[in-house]
């Protein structure tokens, strides 16, 4: 209330000043820029604080407690992984000493395939009496931050349920318009994997291109899409109702009757946008789409005067309201980068050339359509994904093709999916289309050099690197020399800066012992070169290397591995990294009573081993007992115990993420 009062006043204030006479308004512009500014940080920070849940009086995470029961009800069916069943869910109330009480709030919930008596749909109404907890990172330098990213979905909690730990309350149908989407995306899976059957590879794009089902999708060919630049292809967005805008404008500007009412057309091409956009599953990324489109489309009809960049920022601006951390969000920041590229610099690209000849000119204009959208977006790009791909252009050119025809040739197959043979020969033919799509992208990913790696930014270096970037173009297209003086500046200071931070990699040496689960991984790191011990299957699975190890390494600099490193020595469980020494107990070991303690940093376990930490301490004096995720959680639970009888340290890798050692320290 006393933010809402806030704004007020000083919307009052504001247009006070507005309605000034003339004269004095004169005076008093940079007041008025002040007070606009003030406002609209305001009207931001009380938008923020309305949407995070958190703020809510009956938020259930407020009074979630061990013995916590709560209701919910699935907002999604459930989704199956490789070992439980996924779905989102809101609460409906909390039970409290036998009451039950309003609530509010989300949570992930995952139910255990193990024993797996009854799996609720969608709309169904569930009694939660065990398994919630907050969502928590692995921890791991430079790994994705999932529960931040959990954070601005107002998701804070999570459950792992098995069975007993949940019982049903209530059955119902759910929201009919919701139901309608779920049926119709599930409707649409079943016909795309009846008519496009063989290669798994195949069948998971087809699902990813048309709605954005992710669920079926290879690891290993995302992968080879985001090392060859063509990842949006796979990502239902801005692009796909695009193409289907432009099919639309084409047809309806041939129909008589309608190619003349600005109005008419308008209304049937936003009807078809929305509608497309609500049955491939209404997924966030399409709908923020649909959204920027209807600003554009309406700008383009009916303000034919007014400007592409003021539809995007009406488009953004009605988003931003209605969340204020989609700003947060990679796709909104992809999206809206790679369009202001487009409008910004895609006639500038296509000018730089004269092509008479007419087709050879439309391909010039799609390369240059590429061209636009990478410019603006590779800072970004770089800060996410730390890797920037060379072949991009080329993929483009043959990939964004190609999917234009498998998505028309999909939505054709929805629609004729009634009559079986015309739909099996349509499958087939988007089965090879997809297929040589497939063949394109992993050829070019095996091309020597395809991708420049374990490029490391931050958002200091990121907004450096935007600076650079826009005022050299600015400078360039303008012929302005104060844009190319600033972008000189701009491009100094990113050098400095890196040099800087080289120097401080150079000097670094670390031991890192991670978190992964049922795995140890340790790399001892001195300057940009690092040895690896552990579980050799971190390095040659896929998912854990690009998961846990690859960004940490990027993080931290560390990209040239050697089996040897100076000052690094093995003394049977004993390993000494400069003037630090780490004790790893994997198996059953005993020490005798002596005097004189053996000192250590850091005394590892590892691998479940069966020991007592009253008998290791007896000869032993570890300054911290690290106990990293290869060990079973009640044996965790049983040495944290100990270890706090003791009065040692102790550090739970599982619990608090990876252990930093910093081998400088004396």
């Amino acid at each position: 209330m006393m933010q809402l009062i806030c704004v007020v006043v000083l919307m009052s204030v504001f247009f006070l000043f507005y309605y000034l006479p003339i004269g004095i308004r004169f005076h008093l512009q940079w007041l008025q820029g002040l007070m606009l500014n003030l406002l609209i940080f305001c009207f931001a920070l009380f938008l923020t604080r309305q949407v995070d849940i958190r703020n809510d009086r009956v938020w259930f995470g407020t009074y979630l407690n061990d013995s916590s029961a709560i209701i919910v009800k699935l907002t999604e069916p459930p989704v199956e992984k490789a070992k439980s069943f996924k779905a989102t869910a809101t609460v409906q109330g909390f039970v409290y000493n036998g009451r039950i009480k309003n609530a509010k709030g989300k949570l992930l919930i995952y139910f255990s395939k193990e024993e797996l008596s009854y799996l609720p749909a969608y709309g169904d109404h569930i009694l939660i009496t065990n398994g919630i907890s907050e969502v928590k990172n692995a921890g791991n330098p430079g790994a994705f931050d999932y529960k931040r990213y959990l954070c601005f979905q107002q998701t804070f909690h999570q459950a792992f349920l098995k069975n007993g730990d949940y019982r049903l309350v209530k059955k119902t149908g759910g929201n009919p318009f919701y139901r309608f989407i779920f049926l119709a995306r599930t409707t649409t899976i079943g016909t795309l994997q009846r008519y496009i059957r063989g290669d798994k590879k195949v069948t998971g794009i087809a699902e990813a291109l048309l709605i954005g089902y992710k669920e079926n999708l290879d690891k290993e060919t995302v992968q080879e899409y985001s090392n060859t630049g063509v990842v949006h292809i796979i990502a239902i967005s801005g692009m796909h109702l695009g193409l289907i805008y432009v099919v639309l404008v084409w047809i309806f500007s041939r129909v008589p009757l309608i190619k003349n009412s600005t109005v008419v057309k308008v209304a049937l091409i936003l009807t078809c946008l929305w509608l497309f956009s609500l049955l491939t599953g209404a997924s966030a990324s399409v709908l923020r789409s649909a959204v920027m489109f209807t600003c554009i489309i309406t700008g383009k009809s009916f303000f034919k005067g007014g400007s592409m960049y003021n539809s995007l920022a009406a488009s953004a601006f009605l988003l931003l309201c209605y969340d204020p951390f989609l700003l947060w969000d990679v796709g909104f920041q992809l999206s809206y980068c790679a369009v202001i590229g487009i409008v910004w610099l895609q006639k500038p690209f296509s000018d730089l050339l004269y092509i008479a000849n007419k087709y050879r000119r439309k391909l010039w204009e799609m390369c240059t359509v590429t061209m636009a959208a990478q410019v603006l977006t590779l800072p970004v790009c770089l800060y996410y994904f730390h890797q920037f791909p060379t072949t991009f252009l080329f993929t483009n050119l043959f990939c964004v093709p190609l999917s234009t025809v498998v998505l028309f040739g999909e939505i054709l197959l929805i629609l004729l999916s009634f009559a079986g043979p015309i739909a099996a020969i349509i499958g087939k033919c988007v089965y090879i289309l997809i297929w040589l799509m497939n063949f394109i992208v992993r050829t070019c990913n095996r091309l020597p050099f395809s991708v420049v790696e374990n490029i490391y930014t931050d958002p200091f270096t990121t907004v450096l690197l935007y600076l650079f970037v826009i005022s050299l173009i600015s400078g360039l297209l303008y012929k302005k020399k104060k844009y190319l003086r600033f972008a000189a500046g701009s491009l100094i200071i990113l050098a400095a800066f890196h040099g800087y931070e080289k120097i401080k990699v150079l000097q670094q040496k670390k031991i890192v012992i991670y978190q992964i689960n049922r795995h140890t991984a340790i790399d001892f790191i001195t300057g940009n070169t690092f040895a690896f011990y552990g579980d050799e299957a971190c390095n040659k699975d896929a998912a854990l290397y690009n998961y846990h190890l690859k960004p940490a390494r990027i993080a931290l600099q560390a990209t040239d591995r050697k089996d040897d490193l100076n000052n690094l020595s093995r003394s049977g469980r004993i390993w000494q990294f400069y003037h630090k020494t780490i004790l790893i107990i994997d198996s059953t070991v005993r020490f005798e009573n002596t005097i004189s303690k053996i000192k250590t940093d850091v005394l590892l376990i590892r691998g479940n081993p069966k020991l007592n930490l009253a008998d290791i301490t007896s000869a032993v004096r570890p300054a911290v007992v690290v106990i990293d995720g290869s060990n079973s959680l009640w044996k965790i639970g049983q040495w944290k115990k100990e270890c706090e009888q003791l009065h040692l340290p102790c550090h739970i890798i599982p619990e608090k993420g990876a252990f930093i050692l910093n081998a400088n320290d004396q």
